[in-house]
Parts: C-alpha cells; sequence; structure tokens
C-alpha cells in the first residue's frame, strides 16, 4: 500500500483511532519512570494532594495521543516528524481503566518553499475518554514528503558517550508562589539519551521508523536512530522531579513544603534539533510569570519557559508551560 504523501492531505479530513484502555499499572510504570509526583504513583498518597486522586502523567496523556495518532495518519505516511506544538491543554485527568480515543483534523496544508520535497500539515487534535469527555486538546504542525520524494538522510555527528549521568546534588529552598522570584533559571541537569531506552520509548508511544530501528534510521532524513519528541518532553519532566525532589528535601528540614498540582498545559513547544543516541541533553526552567488561582482559594498558577541543550550547546527543545502551585501557607 502506498504511503499517504503531503500530496494526499486536504484541510477539513479526519482521522480517528481507539479506543485503547490504560490500566492503573501503565499509569504508574510511567509516572516512576518520568513523573513520581503522588498524585500519578499512589490512590492513598494522592487523597493528600491538590488532585485527590491517582490520576495519570499529563505527558502520557501526550504520548498515548501520540500512539493513537500513529494508528490513525502517520504509520501510513510519509511522516518526518513534527517541529512542534502551538498549544496542547489537558482538560480533564486520565484515570484507571480510561477508553482513549482521538480525532486528528488537518487544518493546512503547505508545500515548503524552500524544500521542494516537502511541506507542513498543520493539525488539531481532540483526545477523549469512554465517557465521550475531552481529556486533551492540542494544536501541532508535521512534515511530510511530497508524493515520490525520498528526502536524503542528514549528517550526524554521534556521540560516543554511554551510561547513566551521576545524579546533582544541589539544592535550593522551594518558596511558595507568592514569594517565589521572577526570573530565576533552575538548572534541572542532564540527561543521557540511550539507545535501547529511545526504542522502548518509541515502541510504546511513537512507532516511528526512526525512533525503532537504528539501521533503518541511517536511510532516513534523520541519519540515525532518534528519540521521540515525546521522549525528550518526559524526561524534561523527570529531571524537573529530581530536582524538586532535592528542593523538597531541603525545605522540610526548615519548615513547611509548598505543594505542587498538575499542569493545565503548555504552548509554544519546539522540538529544534533531533535528539540522537548516546546524546547528553541538559534541561533548564525559568519562572517568568505568576498569578494567584481565582478558583482554587491559597493556589497559584505559575508559567515557567523551559530549555533543553545537548553536548554541543546546540538547543533541542523548549516550550512555555504552567503549573499549579501552592500560593502561600495555609491559614492557622
Amino acid at each position: 500500500m502506498a504511503l499517504l504523501s503531503l500530496d494526499d492531505l486536504a484541510p477539513g479530513q479526519e482521522y480517528a483511532a481507539g479506543p485503547i484502555t490504560v490500566s492503573r499499572d501503565e499509569l504508574v510504570a510511567f509516572a516512576r519512570e518520568y513523573d513520581p509526583q503522588p498524585f500519578h504513583l499512589d490512590e492513598a498518597a494522592a487523597k493528600e494532594t491538590f488532585v485527590g486522586t491517582l490520576i495519570g502523567s499529563g505527558w502520557q496523556t501526550a504520548a498515548l495521543g501520540m500512539r493513537l495518532f500513529a494508528q490513525a495518519l502517520v504509520s501510513q505516511s510519509t511522516s518526518m516528524g513534527s517541529p512542534g506544538i502551538t498549544a496542547l491543554r489537558w482538560l480533564r485527568p486520565v484515570l484507571p481503566g480510561d477508553a482513549l480515543s482521538a480525532v486528528i483534523r488537518v487544518e493546512e496544508v503547505r508545500p515548503s518553499s524552500s524544500k521542494p520535497d516537502r511541506g507542513m500539515a498543520r493539525l488539531s487534535m481532540t483526545l477523549t475518554n469512554g465517557r465521550g469527555e475531552a481529556v486533551m486538546t492540542q494544536a501541532f504542525a508535521v512534515l511530510f514528503a511530497r508524493a515520490g520524494a525520498v528526502p536524503a538522510p542528514r549528517p550526524v555527528e554521534l556521540s560516543t558517550e554511554t551510561g547513566p549521568m551521576a545524579e546533582p546534588n544541589d539544592a535550593v529552598p522551594l518558596p511558595y508562589l507568592a514569594q517565589a522570584e521572577l526570573g530565576t533559571t533552575r538548572d534541572l541537569g542532564a540527561h543521557r539519551f540511550e539507545a535501547d531506552d529511545i526504542i522502548a520509548f518509541a515502541r510504546a508511544y511513537d512507532p516511528q521508523i526512526f525512533h525503532l530501528d537504528a539501521e533503518a534510521a541511517r536511510s532516513t532524513h534523520f541519519g540515525a536512530l532518534c528519540a521521540s519528541g515525546w521522549q525528550t518532553a518526559a524526561v524534561w519532566m523527570k529531571r524537573l522531579n529530581a530536582t524538586f525532589a532535592r528542593d523538597i528535601a531541603l525545605t522540610a528540614r526548615s519548615g513547611p513544603v509548598p505543594q505542587l498540582g498538575p499542569s493545565p498545559g503548555f504552548k509554544d513547544l519546539k522540538w529544534l534539533r533531533p535528539v540522537y543516541a548516546g546524546d547528553t541533553i541538559r534541561y533548564a526552567s525559568t519562572l517568568i510569570d505568576r498569578r494567584a488561582s481565582r478558583s482554587r482559594p491559597g493556589w497559584g498558577i505559575a508559567t515557567h519557559h523551559n530549555t533543553a541543550q545537548n553536548q554541543r550547546g546546540e538547543p533541542v527543545f523548549e516550550f512555555t508551560g504552567t503549573v499549579f502551585w501552592q500560593w502561600e501557607p495555609p491559614a492557622a
């Protein structure tokens, strides 16, 4: 069967996939690896948090959306990956046992003016649960090859570094959001992307050949095995949690610890360069805005800009996100 190319896509087309049912074990396993917050890990611990019940990580929800997108379109197409997400909103939490379905709509198709072998499609996605409720919406772009085109592999400089990274031991006090200083940047440490981990993530969430098979990836436009963009994002969450765990432990020695809640979503996510097997990616997060929540007394919403660069200092990833953060200590 011929693969769908950019030339086969047109505004108004819709592609659907699902349902896929997510189990408690699948939600908890992802959280343990990438997002070990209490409301993703344990029902009893979740009762004491902002959320009140066990829910899936939003980053896993996005990755599950990718799995459904692959089923609906990508696996039958000339997809060349995504340059980024314009906006993503997590509308409802994903609960154990939820059956997720996706509808992807083509919004715009635009051939490249500088590279005639490819073009960009702007798409929207709505992810729903088994009750017909929208749990996530997403506006994003994907590159597709033109009909008959075979984009040439790019030259790739692969790192030969292997093995786990040493965990930093720095820590700073974690303030309540009302006292947090705008413009503060927190170094989140680094993560090395190993081939086996890249392939395992791709099998679960993003089964495109350049994420799955090192030999086959060399013949693609990426030129080598590279990580799913959603894995790059999930590792940002992993590094944020590891860093905050040290900060929380330090803060707890001298007083109460502010709670952190879930995120309503993010915007302007850009995958700027591929992350290849062996690359060491360093992440950072800067607090750029804060406001008290009108709907949740005692809580606020923090806006943070996040970046990542590889071992050569080249930017590979950035986005602007939001998160619920306890605004001030509870009244005595």
